[in-house]
């Protein structure tokens, strides 16, 4: 009988060393970014061998996968969808806007990392295409109901990071008076 119970604690075993994995590559890619973090140095941060890894993240991508997913698990991304009902288009964006800056508050370290290696890193390029593409086109869709072409401009410039990194971060605006800013600005701007 104490087969199946010796089998449990295998596998519990192997999930935590997985998680202690997947902890390691989020630490360090919110650190380092995602581009210099090399498999030996995850193995070395979770306290295991890079056999040990690979048995349980065969490459980069998949390694990636997980500790990507851990993350938005953890704090998920705002949904456009809560903001859909609200006719008003200046308290939409409003809530938007609020919603998008606060999760980048947030998770400013790993998120900068991330997005700054996307730019030159083909992995986390496609990475983060799949895990942050499919909001921020949702964002463009409900936020953008009924603006021109010019407005629909601003507000890609308005919901992206490096925007709220900017405003609050380096110009140390509020976070309201940066949402009130790039709310006026996509608002105000032409229709065309």
């Amino acid at each position: 009988m104490a087969r199946p119970y010796t089998l449990k604690r295998r596998a519990e075993q192997q999930l935590e060393t997985r998680q202690r994995i997947v902890e390691a590559a989020v630490e360090l890619h919110g650190t380092i970014g995602p581009a210099r973090t090399s498999m030996s140095m995850v193995a070395e941060r979770a306290g295991v061998q890079r056999n040990t890894l690979y048995a349980h993240f065969p490459d980069e991508r998949s390694l990636f996968l997980a500790c990507s997913g851990s993350s938005l698990e953890r704090d998920p991304l705002p949904d456009a969808e809560a903001w859909r009902d609200i006719e008003d288009a200046d308290k939409r964006l409003r809530a938007g806007l609020t919603s998008i800056y606060a999760w980048y508050a947030r998770n400013a370290e790993l998120a900068g990392c991330v997005l700054r290696d996307a730019e030159v890193h083909p992995l986390t390029r496609e990475i983060a295409g799949l895990r942050f593409g499919p909001y921020l086109a949702g964002y463009e869709a409900v936020l953008g109901a009924k603006l021109g072409p010019v407005q629909r401009a601003m507000l890609r410039l308005a919901i992206a990071y490096p925007t709220w990194r900017s405003l609050v971060g380096e110009s140390g605006l509020a976070p309201a008076d940066a949402v009130r800013a790039m709310a006026n600005a996509v608002l105000t701007a032409k229709r065309r």
